[in-house]
């Protein structure tokens, strides 16, 4: 139910509270929160006094805000993430031993990369993914082998919504995506950072659908990437089969 003069729920200003956070912007002040999360400084300080009393946000010594561990703790208890983390982690970290480079394991939601796990290692190459952060589709091996392998029907909304920007990028899209499903992966080379190269296979449900990717970033030009390619093949059917019944849904 709206309950404000511009129209927007309660609710609605609570989650846009809690979407003002970013890699980029991990605390704010409260002028700062109001302001992106386009909502009234005065109701901005009385929201946040309740946010904060639950854990969900938090203040520094300095007054900044953040988020809390609470959100942490909610979001762990998350049951679709917490299997595919649970089953995926043995073969990240061997993946991540034997590569020694980053490792990480992602999902297609709402139109973005959602970044669900991560293991780096000292000398890693530079990687912009964060656990909980958000890439763009059309500028990762993660998510073009996510998209390659989603049902026609999310590629054809996702093209819908984002199509200038899929094509600007990827103006033989379709026979990307076919190549992507012939080889079983994607890589890419220094679409976000000239140096490196990311390589991601999807983990496949029943029907031959992603429910979850993969990957590796290897410094561009490494001898490393064969080696990866074939190590992510590998745990991706493994992580396949160690999800058991739910990759049949």
């Amino acid at each position: 139910m709206a309950n404000s003069p511009s129209g927007d729920s309660m609710l609605d200003r609570l989650v846009r509270i809690l979407d003002a956070f970013d890699a980029q912007n991990p605390t704010l002040t409260v002028n700062a929160l109001s302001r992106r999360a386009d909502v009234p400084r005065a109701t901005t300080y009385r929201l946040l006094e309740n946010l904060v009393s639950h854990g969900l946000l938090a203040r520094d010594n300095d007054g900044q805000v953040r988020l809390g561990l609470r959100l942490w703790e909610l979001a762990n208890r998350s049951a679709s993430t917490l299997g595919l983390r649970q089953a995926a982690l043995p073969f990240m970290e061997d993946i991540n031993q034997l590569v020694g480079q980053n490792t990480q394991l992602a999902v297609l939601h709402e139109d973005d990369v959602l970044v669900i796990e991560r293991l780096s290692r000292p000398g890693s190459v530079v990687n912009q993914a964060n656990v909980a952060g958000r890439m763009p589709v059309h500028l990762t091996s993660m998510g073009m082998a996510l998209l390659a392998y989603s049902p026609a029907s999310v590629l054809q909304g996702y093209l819908e919504r984002h199509g200038d920007a899929m094509l600007a990028r990827h103006p033989k899209l379709r026979h990307e995506l076919a190549e992507i499903r012939r080889i079983g992966y994607a890589t890419f080379d220094g679409f976000i950072d000239p140096e490196s190269t990311g390589a991601a296979a999807p983990i496949l449900d029943a029907r031959g659908h992603a429910l979850a990717v993969l990957a590796v970033v290897v410094p561009r030009g490494s001898d490393l990437l064969p080696a990866a390619v074939m190590a992510l093949q590998t745990a991706v059917r493994g992580i396949a089969r160690a999800l058991g019944p739910v990759n049949g849904s």
